[in-house]
Order: structure tokens, then sequence, then C-alpha cells
């Protein structure tokens, strides 16, 4: 079986080592083009296309899969099965078309609930109880073919984007390797339509939504501090100092302060008034300097600390 890998991050990776584990022959790799990256902006290689040159595998990374030039080449390839993982690119419907089994896609979400560009931090914003990966047959609508296979896993109370992230990569490897070997024995399960119910759409994340406002409960936002853990991270005020907050948690206390007042201070964390409880923050970061937990932060403003 000649099959063709499409994608970009460091979340492929495990599905294209999946690929090439499966007996089939991976005959080219799609990604993005390289993108400046760093301090000075140095055009960087996506982790997959740095994985497929390892491997010695073909690397295409055409700006668009729209012109005739970029699906003829793609078709004098003679995939049998195109596998796309978080490409970044939209698949026409003629390049849906060319391979024999068509195209296959690694989503990472329960599908229908959470179709596009961030399901994983948008399904811890929402306080959501699982998340998992999806095996789906790919057509011209986004995230809205068939699934073939399906993996869950429970999003816990600690986990961050980078944790869920990370898990969930792998859960898509191992959905994926299933796939092909019951391809390969033509045992493929039936494509079952997604439900009409339950429509989520996953929107690409915005710097803009990392800025914590403490009028809104504090369980919210100790979500939004998970989810935006490695990127954006979250920011919020405290005591006048504009942070990074890169890890706190909701107390369900009563109080009567002012939204984004600091009401406690000391070795267990900063207690900050918000609408609804308070966030008690573990770990900061200051402009210019790296991620620290609360008491050393404590240390360079000791006029904080205080009892609750």
């Amino acid at each position: 079986m000649r099959l063709v890998f499409a994608g970009t991050p460091d979340f492929a990776v495990p599905c294209l080592d999946a690929c090439r584990g499966s007996g089939a022959e991976v005959v080219a790799v799609y990604t993005q083009p390289d993108r400046p990256a760093g301090r000075g902006r140095k055009l960087t290689p996506s982790p997959v296309k740095q994985a497929a040159l390892a491997a010695g595998i073909a690397v295409y990374q055409p700006d668009s899969l729209k012109s005739a030039e970029a699906q003829q080449a793609l078709a004098a390839l003679q995939p049998d099965l195109l596998v796309v993982v978080a490409y970044g690119l939209i698949l026409p419907r003629k390049v849906l078309a060319i391979p024999r089994f068509g195209c296959w896609n690694v989503h990472a979400s329960l599908l229908p609930r959470w179709r596009g560009a961030a399901p994983i931090q948008r399904a811890i914003l929402a306080g959501d109880a699982e998340s998992g990966v999806d095996l789906m047959q790919m057509e011209a609508g986004l995230d809205t073919g068939p699934i073939l296979l399906e993996r869950r896993t429970p999003i816990a109370r600690n986990d961050t984007g980078g944790t869920l992230h990370d898990r969930l990569s792998a859960l898509g490897a191992d959905v994926l390797a299933e796939g092909l070997q019951r391809l390969r024995a033509r045992d493929m399960p039936a494509a079952v339509p997604q439900a009409d119910d339950g429509v989520t759409y996953a929107h690409k994340l915005d710097k803009a939504e990392a800025k914590l406002d403490f009028q809104r409960p504090a369980i919210e936002l100790e979500r939004q501090v998970r989810a935006f853990d490695p990127w954006p991270v979250a920011e919020g005020e405290i005591a006048g100092e504009r942070l990074r907050i890169w890890a706190a948690q909701a107390i369900d206390i009563v109080h009567h302060a002012v939204p984004g007042s600091v009401i406690a201070a000391g070795r267990d964390g900063i207690d900050v008034a918000c609408g609804q409880g308070a966030l008690r923050v573990l770990a900061v970061q200051r402009a210019g300097g790296k991620r620290i937990g609360v008491m050393d932060y404590l240390n360079a403003r000791p006029e904080l600390r205080r009892a609750p």
C-alpha cells in the first residue's frame, strides 16, 4: 500500500511514525512551508518535515493544494491512501478523490464536538469531562466526515493544554495504527456518520484570549490558565504588575473583596478575588523573566504577604 502523509506540528509526528511502522510504503510527506521562528526569525522546518527527512522520505511543501500543478504532483505519487494530521491546509474535492481509499484524518476531539483548529484547548476551557481522538474519512466539509475509529480519555483537573495534547497525540497514533492494520486486513469498520446534534467549533486561539478577567468565576479562570499552557499563556494583573500566570487553581470561598484584589498571599499561593470564589496563583513569570514559583515571587514582593 502506497501512503502519503500530510501534517505539520509535533502533534502529527507520532502518527507519521505509526504510518512508517504499519507495513505501508510512505512515499511522500506533505507539510507546510518553513516558517520564521525564534529570536532570529530564522526559517525553520516543521517537526513533521524534520522527522520525514531523518527517515529519508521525500518532502513536499506547496503553499496550497488548489492548483492543477500541485494536484498533478500528488496524483503522480499514486497514493492508495492520504493520511492527514494537523496539516493546516484545506484539501479540495479533487485532492480527496485522488487516493484509492480516499483521505483519513486524525482529529483531536470527539466529533461532532470541537470541529476546527483548537479542539484541545477549547475542551479544557469548556470544562469538558473527556476528550479523545477520531479517525475520520475526510469529505469536503470542515471535520464533517464519518467516523471510522475512536479513542477516549478523561480530562483530569490538573490537565493542561500541553499534557492533554501529548496524550491525544499518542492516542491518535494508536487509533491510526489500528486503522491501517485493519485496512490492510480488509477489515475496516463501517464509517459512522456524525450526529447532527452537539456540533461545536473550536476556533483558532487568539493571544487576546489569554487576559484574565477577575470579574469572572474563579473556576473559569483556572481552566483558562490550564488551557493556555504552554501557549499563549494566561496573563493577569496582580497588585499592579502584569504577570504571565502558568499555574493556578480555583478556591471555593465566599468573600466580599473587589475582584482582582489580593486577599491572601503566602506559602500556599496568592489568592486573588474573583467574581465568584478566588484564584490561587501558584506559578508566574515577570516581564523579561522566567517561570518561577509563587514563593520566589513573594520574596521579591514581600509587601504582598498577608494571611487569609
